[in-house]
């Protein structure tokens, strides 16, 4: 009787620190960050020459009047929001981009960056045309959307007068929500939204930032086993 005890409180140790590790564990897996989810769609950008940088517009294309020698950008991507966005690439240079364009009394040249992208940005079944400045001369009282379909269109806004599409491209969808995980599969969204994601790298989605399950499961057998070894040894000694 007095060997069997220890090894029976043992054993219900043993079965306690199972049963713990086990909720620990399922604790861990529930807890998991959720993948980050995105937007895919044109951005507005306006270059600040002095300081040669790209600054996110605060208002939209529509509702915006520039002036001569400005330089406006345009980039479709995904992003989560305007702190996260992704810049027109290539050099911004109102002398490069209008250099073949006089001006004229009355109008206004207002250099443009059209970048379409990256293929991981791009819907599925959809390739990205190149990037590609214009010089747009338009009135004096001309917004930047003006400015726009002078040189790229066809041009597509939603209800909302959102852009969704500059020359065409894409085809279809504006400010769908996206899985970052996957820039090409929809994430689930609200009825009647359009569906339709931008991870640099799928092993990024694998880390959460706290112990794996792996880990935890290790660290139990490691506690079985010695629990085991303890019991096995007090059972020898009785």
């Amino acid at each position: 009787m007095t060997a069997r005890r220890p090894a029976g409180l043992a054993l219900g140790l043993l079965v306690a620190l199972v049963s713990t590790v086990s909720t620990v564990s399922l604790l861990a897996v529930s807890v998991a960050p959720a993948q980050a989810a995105g937007y895919r769609y044109w951005s507005f950008w306006e270059h600040d020459g002095s300081r040669n940088a790209w600054t996110y517009a605060t208002s939209g294309p529509s509702q915006t009047k520039p002036s001569d020698g400005d330089v406006q950008g345009f980039r479709f991507a995904v992003s989560e929001d305007s702190k996260d966005a992704k810049q027109p690439r290539g050099a911004a240079d109102f002398d490069a981009v209008c250099s073949d364009t006089s001006a004229k009394s009355g109008q206004k040249r207002i250099a443009l960056v059209i970048d379409p992208g990256t293929a991981a940005d791009a819907p599925s079944g959809e390739t990205p045309p190149k990037p590609r400045t214009a010089c747009a001369q338009v009135d004096e009282d001309a917004t930047s959307a003006d400015a726009l379909a002078s040189v790229a269109k066809p041009l597509r806004y939603d209800s909302s007068a959102m852009l969704c599409a500059i020359s065409g491209y894409p085809k279809s969808g504006c400010g769908e929500q996206v899985s970052s995980s996957n820039p090409s599969k929809p994430a689930s969204q609200d009825s009647g939204s359009d569906s339709a994601s931008d991870s640099d790298s799928d092993s990024d989605s694998d880390s959460g930032g706290g112990p794996s399950v792996g880990l935890i499961a290790g660290v139990a057998v490691v506690a079985v086993l010695g629990v085991a070894a303890v019991v096995q040894a007090r059972r020898r000694r009785g």
